[in-house]
């Protein structure tokens, strides 16, 4: 496959199959001319993005278009995701913690209703209550927000990964995103994709069973969003379009042309590009050094001069930088999609990241469940621990690792699935030229904010109404509060209290105490994090009584919102 040019042709190649696909269906053109001024809304979500990846947050990776929201719009410097890409999409589309929303954990059910894999028939998505708010709602990207259907036996698997056999369902399809409010949808169920050729893309209902020549994911992903911009712009009804991209998750593929890009970046090593991106974040005044200084470099204790595989981690950093920088050139066109249908003016465009960027170790888990063996035409994909291929091609699946995952999260401890910040603290660009009165390029530092607060910004947007029953379900109570007062420049200090659960990793933040342990250590590590927000200092010894007071409120927190398992009957009482 020749994956080095994918030009304008190409893209439209792609969006014609799509297109074509029975599943996707137009809607009607209106003629009234009574066209309805609330603001349309996108959401763009990047996946496993560090927090410091992008330009305008320090980051050297080159996102003019990202940028270009920023210095138009509104950035906020204490902006929360749950650590996990399934969990984090479950509380953005509800309005919910992610446990409430029924996704405590992965995709798999484990029969608990905290963990049931799926978003649940008590919550209500952001599609199901702004179309019943009379927009028109559309997705394009990655779903995983469904329990997962394998097949029965590990080789029938792979067959499936691998292209050589078909399967017309990857979930329930009252679990797909169509069925939960979106009139359009095109992308992948599961998560982890093979860029060139990705498993579980549908459009609509209807399995897509081969891509065309030159396809890559990212392109399909914001092509596909922006012609539904083109579509919808032509409706009286505004609309919501939710973009869920994969980049810049493993495994690490990306184009030739943009790879070259960065060739040379990184072969400073991670303390040099770590410590320039700090400067960076002081200079845009997104850091203050006196209340987060540079926390110290995760495994230190290799030098990048010492590393015998210097060569081969610079390039896994130059292809995450790429498929970054891809990345931003679709948003590039999904921008200029909204200028030439005249809607730019009137978008709500928000940008974050489901998580800090992942310290795994993609090799290592090999092929199995969401991994392929070979490639369509039967070309092994290699797993190489040994670090003996390199990333960026169709037929390799590797990672960044945990130590670029340090230097991606600057200035934080920790990474994806943590609860420390390196884990939870996104980036968010908020972009309305109609509706943020506050300068243009402005920092919110103030807010502390998360990803449930997107349904009460909407609904009080769109003037829709929460639902207290839905399709005869009792739906659970919103928990996030409208970020509108800070678009519009009032103070506002966002939610006093914020508490996370995934995988044992937890946190409970305060007023400006934080709570916080590990995955693999249940010990609590306790911060004052307004004036140490990089976790440098740990208090827990110091103020045991404070310690005390917020494992009550954690564990207080858990009970009410289905985070421990439901007790069965008889069980010995947990201590």
């Amino acid at each position: 496959m020749n994956i080095s040019t994918v030009n304008g042709r190409i893209r439209s190649v792609i969006t014609i199959s799509i297109f074509a696909l029975g599943a996707f269906t137009g809607l009607k053109a209106q003629t009234s001319g009574n066209k309805d001024k609330r603001p349309n809304i996108v959401v763009i979500l990047a996946d496993d993005l560090g927090f410091s990846d992008i330009g305008c947050y320090g980051g050297e990776i080159k996102t003019p278009n990202i940028d270009y929201l920023a210095a138009n719009g509104l950035r906020f410097t204490q902006f929360y995701n749950t650590s996990r890409c399934c969990p984090t999409r479950a509380s953005l589309l509800t309005g919910l913690y992610n446990h409430q929303a029924g996704i405590g954990e992965m995709s798999e059910n484990r029969n608990q209703p905290g963990y049931q894999g799926h978003i649940t028939k008590n919550a209500v998505t952001l599609a199901e209550v702004l179309k019943d708010a009379g927009y028109n709602t559309a997705m394009s990207g990655k779903w995983h927000v469904s329990n997962t259907l394998a097949q029965p036996t590990p080789q029938k698997q792979l067959n499936w990964l691998n292209h050589q056999e078909s399967h017309p369902l990857f979930s329930p399809i009252e679990q797909y995103p169509t069925n939960r409010g979106f009139d359009r949808f095109f992308g992948t169920i599961w998560g982890v994709v093979d860029y060139f050729d990705p498993f579980s893309l549908v459009s609509g209902t209807t399995p897509i069973i081969s891509v065309p020549p030159n396809y890559y994911h990212s392109d399909a992903i914001n092509d596909t969003a922006s012609a539904y911009i083109r579509d919808l712009a032509k409706q009286d009804k505004p609309f919501f379009l939710y973009v869920a991209e994969n980049a810049p998750h493993w495994p690490l593929q990306a184009l030739p042309k943009d790879i070259a890009k960065y060739k040379d970046t990184y072969k400073a090593g991670w303390d040099a590009i770590r410590e320039a991106r700090y400067k960076r974040l002081v200079s845009l005044g997104i850091i203050n050094p006196a209340t987060a200084p540079l926390s110290p470099r995760w495994k230190s204790e290799l030098s990048w001069k010492d590393n015998p595989d210097k060569e081969w981690d610079a390039h896994a950093m130059a292809v995450h930088a790429a498929m970054v920088d891809h990345m931003d050139q679709g948003i590039g066109r999904i921008i200029k999609a909204l200028k030439e249908t005249g809607q730019l003016e009137n978008t709500l465009i928000l940008f974050l990241s489901d998580n800090g960027a992942s310290p795994e170790n993609a090799a290592k888990y090999g092929p199995g469940f969401d991994r392929p063996s070979q490639t369509r035409n039967g070309t092994p994909i290699a797993y190489p621990v040994d670090k003996s291929v390199l990333p960026g091609p169709q037929t390799s699946y590797t990672s960044i690792g945990d130590r670029w995952a340090n230097v991606s999260n600057t200035p934080y401890r920790y990474a994806k699935e943590e609860s420390y910040e390196g884990g939870v603290h996104t980036p968010l660009i908020a972009f309305y030229p109609k509706g943020i009165t506050v300068k243009k390029g402005s920092l919110n530092t103030g807010r502390v904010g998360h990803v449930m607060d997107f349904m009460a910004t909407f609904i009080e947007l769109a003037k829709a109404k929460y639902p207290s029953a839905y399709k005869g379900n009792n739906i659970t109570p919103m928990q996030g509060l409208s970020l509108v007062p800070a678009l519009k420049g009032a103070a506002s200090k966002g939610h006093q209290a914020l508490f996370n659960e995934h995988f044992g990793a937890r946190y409970a933040r305060v007023d400006n105490w934080k709570l916080v342990s590990t995955k693999a250590d249940s010990t609590w590590h306790l911060y004052q994090i307004q004036d140490d927000q990089t976790e440098v200092n740990d208090l827990a010894s110091k103020y045991p009584e404070k310690v005390k007071e917020l494992n009550a409120k954690w564990r207080n927190w858990a009970v009410q919102n289905n985070v421990f398992p439901k007790p069965v009957k008889k069980a010995k009482k947990a201590e």
